[in-house]
């Protein structure tokens, strides 16, 4: 028995054509779907067409239903799956279902589609040629104030995503950990509302304390001055250090053994290895 095929197909974010023809193809043919949202998603099939078999794997139940749709991908069947909007596995748990599926000798297949973070980012006004992606904030207070930190003296645009009712919030924290600099906020991509406020920091909160944020934001700011970044390194040391462990912990994603990510990032930055070995280590166990 072979196994079946994980497919990871975009849905759009806001403008139903944003979904291409090849995602509609694998949805039509794929055995089941399996959707953030099942009543989301089946509106979106219904719109096209499709009939297919719905099967819901969201955050909160995708330690159970995440072996179960492997079961089904070992014993042969397709599976597409979908988000509420954008590319699965993007601030979602779809990751973890690749993950499984790799373990497993699964062939995921990805499809190329709509992203609110990209589709952002190239129409922002801010540099692109650099940027990283941090999605959702930390829930707590520390975790967030130590990946802003981590994040405060990195060059390129910095990318996230915000809900509403989170959004002064978190403008007042990018303030507090940056300062004041260019941003830009972004609701209603590709939809008949499609807005982009651009200013600094100081300015976009002043906006939305007179207009109520309404909608999913992607809300992306300048990085650091070379200037900055370097006085930033130089006033804290424990900056380099965790600057490096993040630079490490980029290199392991990306599939480049951990001992040898050490070895090269220490040399870069003229670091001892095993400060650098005993930082990741504290790193993850702390995570």
């Amino acid at each position: 028995m072979h196994p079946g095929m994980l497919y990871l197909c975009p849905t759009p974010i806001g403008n139903l054509e944003d979904i291409t023809l090849r995602v509609l193809r694998v949805l039509r043919e794929a055995d089941v779907v399996a959707a953030e949202d099942t009543r989301h998603s089946r509106k979106l099939l219904t719109h096209f067409e499709i009939h297919k078999p719905l099967v819901s794997y969201h955050e909160h139940n995708k330690a159970e239903r995440g072996p179960e749709l492997l079961q089904r991908l070992l014993a042969g069947e397709s599976i597409a799956l979908v988000s509420d909007a954008g590319m699965p596995g993007i601030a979602d748990p779809g990751a973890d279902l690749v993950r499984l599926a790799l373990d497993a000798g699964v062939p995921v297949v990805p499809l190329p589609g709509a992203n609110a973070a990209l589709t952002s980012l190239i129409a922002s006004g801010l540099p692109s040629e650099q940027f990283q992606f941090l999605g959702f904030l930390p829930k707590t207070t520390k975790k967030r104030r130590a990946l802003l930190e981590e994040a405060a003296s990195y060059p390129g645009t910095l990318i996230f995503y915000e809900a509403p009712h989170r959004l002064l919030a978190t403008l007042k924290e990018l303030q507090s950990a940056f300062g004041n600099r260019q941003a830009v906020a972004v609701r209603e991509l590709t939809k008949k509302f499609e807005e982009f406020v651009r200013g600094d920091l100081a300015s976009i909160e002043a906006h939305f304390q007179t207009v109520a944020p309404r909608g999913e934001f992607t809300l992306l700011c300048a990085g650091a001055e070379p200037k900055e970044a370097d006085a930033a390194l130089e006033a804290d040391p424990s900056a380099q250090i965790a600057e490096a462990v993040a630079e490490v912990e980029r290199l392991v994603a990306a599939g480049e053994h951990k001992k040898d990510a050490i070895r090269k990032i220490a040399s870069q930055k003229k670091l001892g290895r095993r400060d650098l070995y005993q930082a990741v280590i504290k790193e993850a166990v702390e995570s």
